[in-house]
């Protein structure tokens, strides 16, 4: 896999920012919710993450291929639905790299709570990435790149916080 092909996989392309950001917030909110402590079966969480942001992928798609249908004014063919799946891949891409995280977890690799803490800190990496690239898009000055960086950061670190207070 070339650098800019991995690099979209984990960072979503230029065009995926909203799937990016949706896939991401669903996993940290699966990771959060699917944690129980020391007891957690990481291969169980992996697949629970994976399978989730799939369901909630196919959802994404389908909603998007009924709006385009009525924008249309007709039922979208295959290979238009197979453009619409295309364009959100940006949201199960945002998986990858937490869930490979969980499954160095489910191997012995990493223990338990840091393979948790590695996906989720991931998943706050990937947040802030996001914020910079809009703010870059939209050329926003110093205030409000910050701004958006920190409404983004903001998200991934109330999830974080939410997985501190359920641990405890």
């Amino acid at each position: 896999m070339g650098h800019g092909r991995a690099k979209r996989l984990v960072f979503g392309s230029s065009g995926g920012i909203a799937g990016t950001v949706y896939g991401t917030i669903v996993v940290m909110a699966t990771v959060t919710a699917g944690a129980h402590g020391k007891q957690t079966d990481m291969t169980r969480l992996a697949v629970v993450v994976g399978v989730t942001v799939l369901v909630f992928w196919a959802a994404h798609v389908y909603a998007h291929t009924l709006a385009e249908s009525l924008e249309r004014g007709r039922r979208l063919d295959r290979a238009e639905l197979g453009d619409v799946a295309r364009r959100e891949l940006s949201m199960p891409a945002a998986a990858v790299a937490p869930i490979a995280a969980l499954v160095l977890g489910a191997l012995g690799i990493l223990g338990a709570q840091t393979a948790l803490w590695l996906a989720l800190g991931i998943g706050v990496a990937i947040l802030g990435v996001q914020g910079a690239r809009y703010a870059a898009i939209e050329q926003l000055d110093r205030t409000g790149t910050l701004a958006v960086i920190a409404i983004n950061l903001f998200l991934g670190l109330v999830i974080v916080g939410l997985k501190a207070l359920l641990a405890h």
